[in-house]
């Protein structure tokens, strides 16, 4: 479990590394309120409780960025846990959410099951937890219904499977297509500005900066 706190900023973020897949469970909050999301809780749910409880924050909501297993895997089971409502993703990925079970069982990973969010997303919405307020992205090409949160005054991104350090999402699901996410990269991502850090699904995060700079994918050397 990672953490990133400046006190002079008005928010926080701690990543929480869920099962096989180590996938970024992200909690975000807002200071000095201490109110908070979960972006993305595929699995591993005591331990996403046992970080909220450690970091002392309130959560409100439940956002996801797309419907693969590896996000959403525990995100009924932490809805119930938390009595909070599940926004996103984009509409476009409910048949992922509708066989979460069978998706999960094919990756040997129990306990999951099929929900619908109680608000999909759409390019141009907002949503906010405590005094922070994001943009809404719909990022397709990873999965048909990915969606970016995009915060201006923070110069921040959650981008979920769309972009990666030096990578992107894989296209070879079912959904996915290739030149549709590099468009969404290029036309929805790069300009956001160079100086927008960003979160990502897997391993490390970046900048659109340096993925502009240095990505093959976007540089076209892939």
């Amino acid at each position: 479990m990672s953490e990133q706190n400046d006190p002079q900023s008005k928010a926080g973020a701690i990543i929480v590394p869920v099962t096989l897949f180590e996938q970024n469970c992200t909690i975000i909050w807002d200071e000095p309120g201490k109110k908070a999301v979960v972006i993305d809780p595929g699995g591993d749910v005591p331990k996403i409780l046992e970080a909220i409880k450690q970091t002392g924050v309130t959560v409100e909501k439940i956002w996801l960025t797309h419907g693969h297993i590896d996000h959403v895997g525990g995100a009924a089971e932490l809805r119930d846990a938390l009595k909070v409502p599940i926004e996103g993703p984009h509409a476009a990925d409910k048949f992922l959410l509708d066989n979460v079970v069978e998706s999960g069982a094919r990756f040997g990973m129990t306990g999951g099951r099929n929900f619908a969010p109680d608000r999909w997303l759409e390019e141009g919405d907002t949503v906010s937890i405590g005094d922070l307020s994001f943009d809404i992205l719909h990022c397709p090409g990873h999965s048909p219904g990915s969606v970016v949160f995009f915060n201006k005054d923070l110069r921040f991104a959650h981008v979920g499977d769309v972009l990666f350090a030096g990578s992107v999402g894989r296209t070879d699901l079912p959904g996915g297509s290739h030149s549709t996410l590099i468009n969404s990269i290029k036309t929805k991502l790069l300009p956001l500005g160079d100086d927008v850090g960003f979160i990502c699904g897997h391993g490390a995060g970046s900048s659109i900066g340096q993925e502009r700079m240095t990505n093959p994918f976007i540089t076209g050397e892939m």
